[in-house]
């Protein structure tokens, strides 16, 4: 069991980059132009804002989640590293790429600016007194937490409305699968299907994505929303196989951006 789950981190990381991101937090105790027609139930959209100027690099950074907006998940920073190694991360299909790139803390397009972070859901803490049996079982629940990356992009001009219209093509382009890889490893995914409905920002959309990775059955939930001239990607993954919407780090996150 434990080098499946090796296997699949390692896969997962590839492809996603995210796997990079539990393994860290762990560490810590649970530390293209493209058509914009409207489409699945998942996504809600709203009349664009105008145009603005885009955000730095700094400001970005001033506005992404921090550990004090999110009480119940242990936030991290990403470094240089990661971004670095994330920044690798490919399609083997060039209309599946704003996927891949949303999933794994890139930009989709060219951004002026850029922020990104990590966050993950707090697992129950066992009691004082507890058994080691317990404790073992509780260190286990923290593998199997949510574990999100959270990527801010702002554009010039329209530049955030295209890179969201991108998205959603590729959400639909891509619903029988594709295959995201770095570094020679590969992730491949089988479907990607509306996620659970976001009502966030200006326009806002979600899909479940499910991979195979290596024989086991991975399934990820990803969110986009676009407010003004920025988008936010929320890309989330557990090493228990299946995540859930990361609901409160887009509420947290959405809020901060006003």
């Amino acid at each position: 069991m434990r080098t499946a789950l090796v296997r699949r981190t390692v896969l997962t990381a590839s492809a996603v980059s995210l796997a990079l991101l539990a393994t860290a937090c762990g560490s810590d105790k649970a530390d293209t132009k493209a058509d914009a027609k409207p489409s699945a139930p998942a996504s809600s959209s709203a009349p664009a804002a105008p145009a603005a100027k885009a955000k730095t690099n700094a400001e970005l950074a001033g506005v992404i989640v921090v550990q004090a907006d999110l009480p119940d998940h242990v936030v991290k920073e990403a470094t240089a590293a990661e971004a670095a190694a994330a920044a690798g991360a490919k399609s083997d299909k060039q209309q599946c790429q704003p996927l891949v790139s949303s999933q794994s803390m890139n930009p989709v397009g060219t951004a002026a600016g850029t922020a990104r972070t990590k966050a993950v859901a707090k697992g129950k803490e066992p009691a004082a007194n507890a058994s080691p049996e317990e404790k073992a079982k509780a260190a286990m629940g923290a593998l199997g937490a949510t574990a999100t990356s959270v990527t801010l992009a702002s554009y010039e001009g329209k530049g955030a409305e295209e890179a969201f219209a991108a998205v959603k093509t590729a959400g639909t382009a891509c619903a029988g699968g594709y295959t995201g890889g770095q570094g020679g490893d590969s992730l491949k995914i089988t479907k990607v299907a509306p996620g659970a409905a976001v009502t966030a920002g200006d326009e806002a959309v979600a899909y479940t994505v499910t991979g195979d990775a290596d024989g086991d059955v991975m399934t990820m939930e990803l969110v986009v929303v676009r407010k003004g001239n920025t988008l936010a990607t929320f890309s989330a993954l557990s090493l228990a196989g299946t995540a859930e919407q990361p609901k409160a780090v887009v509420d947290a996150q959405i809020k901060k951006l006003g």
